[in-house]
């Protein structure tokens, strides 16, 4: 998949959990839980109200790689 996160890491600098992240961005822990698997890439609007709580750029957490051909 060639969008990958540091989703994870950005929670833990903050010390907050799945759920407490999913509701600073009107999210499910599910949703949050399958962004930082790579499971499931978030719309544009959710991936700038996670920057936002982090106070960083989405291009910071979240890294687009080109699949090669």
């Amino acid at each position: 998949m060639p969008l990958n996160n540091r989703l994870k890491e950005y929670r833990a600098r903050l010390g907050i959990n799945q759920r407490q992240l999913g509701a600073m961005v009107g999210a499910s822990r599910q949703t949050v839980s399958l962004i930082e698997r790579g499971d499931y890439s978030p719309s544009v609007t959710l991936a700038l109200k996670i920057a936002k709580v982090f106070s960083a750029s989405v291009e910071d957490i979240f890294i687009y790689e080109e699949e090669e051909v």
